[in-house]
């Protein structure tokens, strides 16, 4: 790979009179197999709108006509404290050296792109990831795009963190809202569903204390509401439980997905030919209303052949997605990714410390546990050990907190357009529908995150607990 900076050459075209929102910057597009330079000019900035955000990244659509970036989105990072930014640490060398790009890389961005498209697009399949590619970008065009999507972003999502304007990269990725061929086609629409599942099975590691053996039994997304709700981050408990979207049963998926359609939340939102159009992650809907699920229920009737009866089109969505979410068993990958970590936290933290060097602060409050002396035989292991046990951890961190986006249109019956999409035939609208599935957001996880994962799970479980205990003390008493 070059070095970054000999990507970027100076533009031949003289430099324009700069006003506030009309600013020159020059972007090169590195493609398999040769090199193609595309400078962006001052008016191009404008053709890139504001797709979404999460709590890390912002994602712009493309909004022009230039036929190479028609069916793109960019991907830019939003200002955050993280840490080393002149690439991996020298503990997160020793965890991904099997990587030689990876490690030898000295921009933090390019090290993402690089860990998205050697580690998570190897285990999660390469038809559902798109690593994208990392274009240079120079500080004038963040700045001008700073400008143009801040009116258009949710005003706590803009107060939180602004765009990253010291950036060297974007990452320039597929479009994964609409269907392509070689074209845009607008004729035909496309609705787009994104879920966020979070983790799918329950841990049996041995090295969950006693007084937290509860994690065993309640998925993480569940307790992790109680939390949410004693500290006003959502006004009511999801409904939604990630072990019925992973289990397999058709059944239970069509409950999870009904659960997420009744109790959005952060966990879902829908887009039609690439407009947010039900849930949204810029805030989230905590409880779908029957104002918005007639909204809903409007915006679907060109897209399902149904009876305009109440309810009918919504419950039509949900069985689409139940349909495809069983049949296409992407979930299934994802899952077995999610279950590399066989330590828990609880176990992984202990390796973390050894690997840093440091005092092992759990095992200072766990001195009068049960579990001690199983700790001070795992702080004896081999190096490497140590190290693939927080690799695991830090991969399947990344597989648990993706979102997965699946992506429908009408097709003809019997006709398939695409090899690489699946189809789906609904019997309730005698409807054929081509699909496809993404995963995305696969960010690498940094090895200091150990101690906030572990903070978070002690505070999790704690509070969990409190609930149940409290509720049991309320239950009136048998005489």
């Amino acid at each position: 790979m070059l070095h970054p900076r000999r990507l970027l050459k100076k533009s031949k075209h003289k430099r324009r009179p700069v006003d506030e929102r009309r600013v020159r910057v020059a972007i090169k597009i590195q493609r398999v197999g040769d090199m193609e330079e595309i400078v962006l000019e001052t008016k191009d900035a404008v053709d890139w709108s504001y797709r979404s955000e999460g709590v890390v990244n912002l994602v712009l659509a493309y909004t022009g006509t230039s036929p190479t970036f028609l069916g793109k989105v960019l991907r830019t990072k939003k200002m955050r404290n993280t840490g080393n930014e002149n690439g991996l640490t020298t503990q997160e060398k020793l965890i991904w050296g099997d990587i030689k790009d990876l490690v030898s890389c000295q921009n933090k961005e390019i090290a993402e792109y690089l860990f998205v498209k050697h580690v998570m697009r190897p285990l999660l399949g390469h038809k559902y990831v798109n690593a994208g590619i990392p274009l240079p970008v120079e500080k004038e065009f963040l700045e001008s795009v700073k400008t143009i999507v801040t009116s258009q972003r949710h005003s706590w999502r803009a107060n939180a963190a602004s765009v990253d304007t010291n950036r060297s990269f974007a990452l320039l990725m597929d479009d994964l809202t609409i269907f392509s061929y070689g074209q845009i086609e607008d004729h035909k629409p496309c609705l787009t569903v994104e879920i966020k599942p979070k983790c799918g099975f329950l841990s049996s590691s041995n090295f969950i204390a006693e007084e937290n053996v509860i994690k065993k039994s309640i998925s993480r997304f569940e307790m992790y509401q109680v939390l949410k709700l004693r500290e006003n981050q959502v006004s009511q408990i999801s409904e939604y439980d990630p072990l019925d979207l992973f289990s397999g049963s058709k059944d239970r998926i069509h409950k999870a997905i009904k659960a997420l359609y009744s109790t959005p939340q952060n966990s879902l939102q829908v887009f039609l030919n690439g407009s947010l159009v039900f849930g949204g992650f810029r805030g989230g809907i905590c409880k779908t209303t029957p104002k918005l699920e007639l909204a809903f229920e409007h915006i679907l009737k060109d897209f399902f052949k149904t009876e305009d009866d109440s309810g009918v089109r919504a419950n039509t969505f949900i069985e689409l997605v139940t349909e495809t979410v069983y049949a296409s068993r992407a979930l299934d990958q994802l899952l077995d990714v999610q279950k590399l970590d066989k330590y828990n936290i609880e176990g992984a933290i202990h390796a973390y410390y050894d690997l840093i060097d440091k005092p092992c602060k759990a095992c200072q409050e766990l001195e009068s546990s049960k579990l001690s002396n199983q700790f001070s035989s795992m702080h004896s292991i081999p190096q490497d050990e140590k190290v693939n046990i927080l690799k695991d951890f830090l991969i399947s961190s990344t597989a648990i907190d993706c979102s997965v986006m699946i992506s429908f249109r009408p097709i003809e019956t019997g006709l398939s357009r695409s090899s690489s999409h699946g189809n789906i035939h609904l019997e309730s609208t005698k409807q054929e529908f081509e699909y496809k599935v993404h995963f995305i957001d696969l960010d690498m996880r940094p090895l200091k995150r150990m101690e906030a994962y572990h903070e978070s799970d002690k505070k999790i479980t704690k509070t969990y607990l409190e609930m149940l205990k409290k509720k049991k003390g309320d239950q009136p008493r048998r005489f």
